[in-house]
């Protein structure tokens, strides 16, 4: 393939436009959205070989981005970058289409590897054991998925109060 492209979605403007660098001085053309709004405007005029989204977006999920892109293209090569790897995440992503789930930080080099299929080792140690608070932190995020990032539906659908269920989330907050 003589023409690499590749859409970088990612919030953090420091770390896209890094990856952006890097991905241009090995020759690909390179576009960068915050969120899927943006995304979805930059696919109108730009096609893309691969495409990295980062889990965490501001105010939404990467999954969204998955759907949208595989949903535009089913042949794009799509990976998955987080910093909250998890089990349920990862099976989400790979179900919605992306082709290989990478964790923070992962270079340039392992990320065009994963874009073709060369990364021969899985990104979760799955013989790690997990903690309960971790158990239940993919719990809790696997019904948000389900619920759309609704809180109170995601609270029925795990049984418990609608604020009980919100303070769990503030205990996770990332701060910026």
């Amino acid at each position: 393939m003589d023409y690499k492209s590749v859409l970088i979605v990612e919030d953090d403007e420091d770390l896209a436009t890094s990856l952006a660098r890097s991905f241009s001085r090995r020759d690909y053309q390179v576009k960068t959205a915050r969120n899927l709004k943006e995304m979805s405007e930059v696919i109108k005029k730009f096609h893309p070989n691969f495409a990295l989204i980062d889990l965490k977006l501001s105010a939404e999920s990467g999954l969204h981005c998955i759907k949208a892109l595989y949903e535009f293209d089913s042949q794009i090569k799509i990976v998955m970058l987080t910093g909250y790897a998890s089990i349920t995440t990862t099976i989400e992503a790979i179900k919605l289409g992306a082709c290989y789930y990478l964790a923070k930080p992962a270079n340039v080099e392992k990320i065009i590897s994963a874009f073709a299929g060369e990364v021969k080792e899985p990104e979760n140690n799955l013989q790690k054991k997990t903690s309960i608070k971790n158990i239940e932190w993919e719990y809790i995020h696997q019904a948000l998925i389900e619920a759309d990032f609704n809180v109170s539906e995601a609270a029925r659908l795990l049984g418990m109060h609608r604020r009980t269920l919100a303070r769990k989330l503030e205990k996770r907050r990332v701060r910026n």
